[in-house]
């Protein structure tokens, strides 16, 4: 380890890379181009992602939506064209056949009503629901609470409603819980109030009311306008979303190859597709990341084969005055690596500031494309590490080339 500390080999590093000034920044600028894109690209990727997992952060991301349309195809003495409806006791079937993949089973009814509160009114969706929809899909509560099983048990004329109904239909900092607003001319008691997602939201600004007060206020019976399923955890959601509506057909004597019968959404395979694009964009931005990587590498062999060729004059001297072709070699290895150092450090420092001005520029806001790009620490150590192994490797080449040389010959070389 001595000649890692010996001002000479240091000073005819110094002397080599001052004597190819042109040459040695373009070694260097290939090296940094490499782990600059690799940091770039795996920061841009991992920004890609935090967008992605904000936007589906609030939503139960394995989940199917069932409703029904009209059939296709005549069956069982029913023409083609009929339409239906889905029922609760589908809803008791499909949590009885399908315990084992089902977490979450919320059925859901909806309308449009006009909404008053004293002299303001507006025309807003109603939805009856069940507690278990805030679990598919999270609400942001700025006030009071969602529903609860009591609100459902008691037939509670209670409401939630959205941040921008509680704008509309109340005065400013006006406190809405425990006030009375009318829905369908018939009073319900504010219990909360949620901000709307930025994201995926299915139902905007929307009044919350238990699921057997819509049942009861809009006599709807047994009918359910559509479902919204969540899968447990290793469940293929594919396969359950065609076994649940194979199930649903027989239930409802639909034809079993009826394709335009009941709608739905499978979140889940939706969500694959993009989780499958973001694994491949990670998997090229390796590649590209890493070819760029080694082909830098490579030009810094290349640099210090023509170097040796170009000092064998000086090397034979050397050889001549008893230096040892271990000094020799250490010395050109050493150059190798503190290029590819130099580089290295260089591309990652260029690297984080380009994220940065990326998170300036586009991180920023409940829009942002890009989520907070950056690379974890450890794979930034990762690479280094690597690039300088590499290096290391790359300069045994132009070593061995400059020990072999005979002091006799290099003397004669011009």
């Amino acid at each position: 380890m001595k000649f890692l500390f010996d001002s000479d080999t240091w000073q005819e590093i110094y002397g080599s890379i001052r004597k190819n000034k042109v040459r040695t920044a373009i070694t260097i600028i290939g090296v940094l181009w490499g782990i600059f894109l690799l940091v770039v690209l795996l920061g841009a990727a991992r920004g890609m992602e935090n967008g992605f997992n904000k936007l589906f952060g609030n939503f139960a991301t394995n989940s199917v939506f069932v409703w029904t349309q009209s059939t296709d195809t005549p069956f069982k003495g029913f023409q083609e064209g009929r339409r239906f409806s889905l029922k609760m006791n589908d809803i008791e079937v499909l949590k009885s056949e399908y315990a084992n993949e089902i977490r979450l089973l919320a059925p859901r009814n909806q309308t449009n009503n006009l909404i008053i509160k004293d002299f303001k009114s507006g025309n807003f969706q109603v939805s009856g629901d069940y507690p278990v929809l805030d679990q598919i899909q999270k609400k942001q509560l700025l006030y009071g609470r969602f529903l609860n099983d009591n609100d459902i048990l008691n037939t509670a004329k209670v409401t939630v409603i959205s941040e921008d109904m509680y704008k509309q239909l109340f005065d400013i900092d006006e406190m809405p819980i425990g006030q009375y607003i009318k829905i369908n001319s018939i009073g319900y008691q504010v219990i909360g109030v949620y901000k709307p997602s930025n994201t995926i939201d299915f139902d905007g600004d929307c009044a919350y009311i238990p699921f057997s007060t819509f049942k009861k206020v809009y006599n709807t019976a047994n009918r359910v306008d559509w479902m919204m399923i969540t899968a447990n955890e290793g469940t293929n959601i594919e396969q359950m979303e065609k076994d649940i509506l194979l199930t649903l057909k027989g239930l409802h004597k639909v034809h079993p190859d009826d394709e335009r019968a009941f709608g739905s959404v499978n979140l889940g395979k939706e969500i694959g597709k993009v989780t499958g694009f973001l694994t491949g964009m990670q998997f090229l931005t390796w590649f590209v990341g890493i070819a760029t990587l080694i082909a830098g590498v490579f030009a810094i062999g290349n640099i210090l084969l023509i170097t040796v060729k170009e000092r064998t004059q000086e090397i034979g001297i050397r050889r001549a005055l008893g230096a040892t072709p271990k000094s020799i070699r250490q010395q050109i290895i050493l150059e190798s690596v503190f290029l590819t150092t130099i580089a290295g450090m260089l591309g990652i420092i260029f690297g984080s500031l380009i994220l940065f001005i990326i998170d300036s520029a586009f991180g920023q806001g409940e829009d942002a494309a890009l989520v907070n790009p950056t690379v974890d620490i450890p794979i930034i150590i990762i690479a280094f590490a690597t690039l300088i192994v590499l290096g290391t490797l790359i300069g045994l080449i132009p070593a061995h080339m400059a020990t072999v040389v005979r002091p006799i010959e290099a003397l004669r070389e011009e």
